[in-house]
């Protein structure tokens, strides 16, 4: 073998026996098979198994992996103060790119160790795999560390590791590289006041690389996070000069008795909140088995949930964030009920938990991880624990504040309705795929494929529908015909909207979808026209497809898309004269100025679309070189405009009465 044991080097095989010449292989020029024997198979020892495949213990190579080394180290600390035998833990980065963690709690044994009569207890602990304390529950009731393998994995991939223990007045002290003792167990002699154990080491550059190297907000905020998951623990914060900086301090300490409570007020300082409070609170004695600590709050924030069990972080989630969303989720559920709020039937968990930041931590006696690097949990019984410690909380803090209650209702309900919507959206976007078979029915489309010259002639009813499809230019102009009044969806809730037909063909038609999901690109029109009657129910009419395009397609109406036809309400005829008046008052006006002969004078005055013959209908409104069109535009002041809008079309009637009793004065022609 190599004489370095942990070298990158592999083994030298010893020299094959000599064989009898393998067959020839069935194809010619092909190589014979290598042998394989009993000399191809390698075996690990020691700690070289983690040098030679450092992915496995610590999920790699990359700056991950080689902050997780710090956190194997720290975790042991902090479970010796969750055990109740550590009230201080120290954490000194140097500029030299060493870490340094010291505790108070009971020290690393350093006598001999029974199965190892010749090797120290604080030697077996750093140089074998699966050696610690923490495999059953006697010496730790909850702990981070399961398996024996994060600090001689840290021991493992340090080119210099130095370990200090401070027991029964003694201080002792051991020195390794990669792995190996390089100064056995000594006794540097008496020492008072000091207890517990200190590890400094420097991650090897031969694994991480010369560059790597680590952050001091990094690690800082690491520590900060310890102090905030256990109450019960200060947290000693140092660092060397030139690495502070404005975030982080060249000295702090740590200690936060409402734990969760006041990581959560500093981490949404500044932002939105959908609920005023924040919902926290414990249960069980900290850092025994089955206590659980929250603290969750609603904002409009980009939100997450961070978890953590026996003070790890578990950024992958698992069965104890199973266990928050199944009793925050049944907890509005229940409150709905209570409060008849029928708009709860479709909730899930994904629309509570939507911009909700939740803070978790759980003490689980020999948890089950997924993987070494213990991103995910999976015990079944964090589930359980959860779940029951939240339960009956959550119900007390709803009924507590019935107003905070409504509010965070209230916006989930417009969570789930809104994914309800986008699932709908989805649906017709596949619909959209095969739009030639699968268009509305009665849909008219042109011809042409492009987009760019296109033209879509929204009208009211078949009968002016079928006048349209006769006048129009089959090359670039469609239509579609609306049956009744389209949904004022200012007053509309989301499942309303998404069960409506008439704006379901709409949408499918225009193909480019409503809100955050419209794209400009997928529009199949450059041109949406409006086409109605030229009459009291025509306008309403109008005024309700405008009220749909500036709520769901503001950007249709902001490109220019967005137009109002202008048909004529009389057609006034003398001698071989023909003019068109869009109403009484342009009537009047012609009559004046163009029809002054001594002829008689025909006057027709329109219905409706679907009474003008389709050749007026062209001439008069559909023709681009006759017709006048009006481009809806959108004031540059939107939030008037929104107000205006919610006012006229909205659920308030007083609102319209006020608009109203202000603009009643300025009435000039009020048929009574």
């Amino acid at each position: 073998m190599s004489p370095d044991l942990f070298g990158s080097a592999a083994p030298n095989p010893e020299p094959p026996k000599e064989t009898k010449p393998a067959k020839s292989p069935a194809r010619s020029g092909a190589e014979p098979p290598a042998e394989y024997g009993a000399s191809d198979i390698e075996i690990l020892e020691g700690l070289e198994p983690v040098r030679r495949r450092p992915g496995m213990y610590i999920g790699g190579t990359d700056i991950n992996a080689y902050h997780h080394l710090f956190a194997e180290v720290i975790d042991n600390s902090m479970d010796e103060a969750i055990a109740g035998h550590a009230t201080r833990i120290e954490v000194h980065l140097g500029a030299d790119g060493y870490i340094t963690v010291t505790d108070n709690g009971r020290g690393i044994p350093v006598e001999k160790h029974p199965k190892f009569p010749n090797r120290s207890t604080l030697e077996i602990v750093h140089t074998v795999l699966h050696a610690g304390g923490k495999f059953d529950s006697k010496a730790y009731e909850t702990s981070g560390g399961l398996h024996g393998v994060g600090v001689s994995v840290v021991n493992a991939l340090s080119d210099d590791m130095i370990v200090e223990v401070a027991r029964d007045q003694q201080l002792h002290r051991i020195q390794f590289s990669r792995g190996k003792v390089v100064e056995d167990v000594v006794n540097v002699g008496r020492v008072q006041n000091r207890r517990g154990t200190t590890t400094r080491f420097h991650p090897d550059p031969e694994i991480f690389g010369a560059t790597a190297h680590f952050s001091a907000g990094r690690i800082f905020r690491m520590t900060r996070a310890k102090a905030y998951l256990f109450g019960g623990v200060e947290l000693r914060w140092s660092c060397d000069e030139n690495l502070a900086n404005d975030e982080v301090p060249a000295k702090a300490v740590f200690h936060y008795p409402d734990g969760l409570k006041d990581y959560m007020t500093a981490r949404i300082e500044g932002e939105t909140r959908i609920t005023d409070d924040i919902f926290a609170g414990r249960s069980g004695r900290p850092g025994s088995h089955g206590s659980v600590e929250w603290a969750i709050a609603w904002t409009l924030g980009d939100g997450g949930v961070q978890s953590y069990c026996n003070t790890v972080p578990t950024p992958e989630g698992g069965t104890h964030e199973a266990g928050l969303r199944m009793a925050l989720l049944r907890g509005l559920k229940n409150y709905a009920e209570l409060t008849k709020n029928k708009g709860a039937a479709n909730l899930t968990a994904d629309d509570v938990l939507t911009s909700c930041a939740a803070m978790l931590s759980v003490f689980v006696r020999e948890p089950e991880f997924v993987g070494q690097t213990k991103d995910k949990l999976a015990s079944g019984e964090a589930t359980r624990i959860v779940d029951n410690a939240l339960r009956d909380a959550f119900d007390h803090w709803l009924a507590a504040s019935p107003q905070q209650a409504g509010k965070l209702l209230d916006w989930a309900v417009e969570r789930a309705e809104e994914r309800l919507r986008r699932r709908k959206e989805k649906e017709i976007d596949r619909a959209s795929a095969t739009r030639k078979l699968r268009l509305p029915g009665k849909l008219a489309d042109c011809t042409q494929n492009a987009a760019q010259g296109a033209e879509l002639f929204i009208v009211e009813g078949d009968s002016a529908g079928g006048s349209a499809k006769q006048a129009r230019s089959r090359t670039n102009q469609a239509v579609l015909p609306l049956r009744g009044k389209i949904l004022n969806v200012a007053g509309a809730s989301r499942d309303k909207l998404a069960a409506n037909q008439l704006i379901a063909d709409l949408v499918q038609a225009l193909g480019c979808g409503t809100r955050d999901r419209y794209t400009e690109d997928d529009l199949r029109y450059d041109k949406i026209i409006i086409m109605t009657d030229a009459d009291v129910d025509g306008a309403h009419i109008a005024s309700l497809l405008i009220t749909f395009f500036f709520q769901e397609m503001p950007r249709l109406i902001e490109n220019g898309h967005l137009y109002l036809a202008l048909p004529p309400l009389y057609r006034i005829s003398q001698g071989g004269k023909t003019l068109y008046a869009r109403d009484d008052a342009h009537r009047a006006e012609l009559m004046a100025t163009e029809f002054t002969g001594k002829g008689k004078i025909d006057t027709t005055r329109f219905k409706g679309l679907g009474e003008m013959p389709f050749a007026h209908l062209r001439e008069t409104t559909m023709s681009p070189k006759t017709r006048t069109l009006l481009q809806v535009k959108i004031l540059d002041d939107r939030d008037a405009t929104r107000n205006t809008v919610d006012r006229l079309m909205g659920t308030k009637p007083e609102a319209r009465f006020e608009f109203i009793q202000e603009n009643a004065a300025f009435v000039t022609d009020l048929d009574v």
